[in-house]
């Protein structure tokens, strides 16, 4: 099964129904309920995920929201060699930063996010969810 690394904004397009990105969002993360990829994200992505749905709904139902997307997600830890290599790089975006570590430290190979130019000197493939979608498995 195809591991792939799935950046915050594309969590919070499904979880918050951002349009127009919400159904690219939507059938990615279909992918994943069905068991026809395994998504994987930061432990990071939680706290920015929480910050920002409980701007949109109460904190308990930002916190249901979660956990139910949590049964969708492989969650990776971001430890002390993953600050220090993002740390030491040259991302222009710490979080951004912590993201592409979390990923390579796992030994993930590709890298979902809206966001490409932001990952310009990446040695993983980034690619957008509608790429990604549009190729065949």
């Amino acid at each position: 099964m195809k591991k792939v690394f799935v950046d915050t904004d594309i969590c919070l397009d499904l979880l918050s129904g951002r349009k127009p990105f919400n159904s690219v969002a939507e059938k990615l993360f279909s992918l994943a309920d069905t068991g026809k990829i395994r998504t994987c994200v930061s432990s990071l992505s939680f706290a920015n995920i929480d910050y920002i749905l409980k701007s949109q709904y109460s904190a308990p139902n930002s916190r249901q929201i979660i956990a139910k997307f949590k049964t969708l997600v492989t969650v990776l830890p971001v430890d002390s060699k993953t600050i220090d290599l993002a740390i030491a790089s040259d991302f222009a975006d710490f979080e951004d930063a912590i993201q592409y570590y979390s990923a390579i430290e796992n030994g993930i190979d590709l890298m979902l996010t809206r966001n490409i130019r932001d990952y310009k000197k990446a040695t993983i493939k980034v690619m957008t969810p509608e790429t990604f979608l549009s190729k065949p498995r």
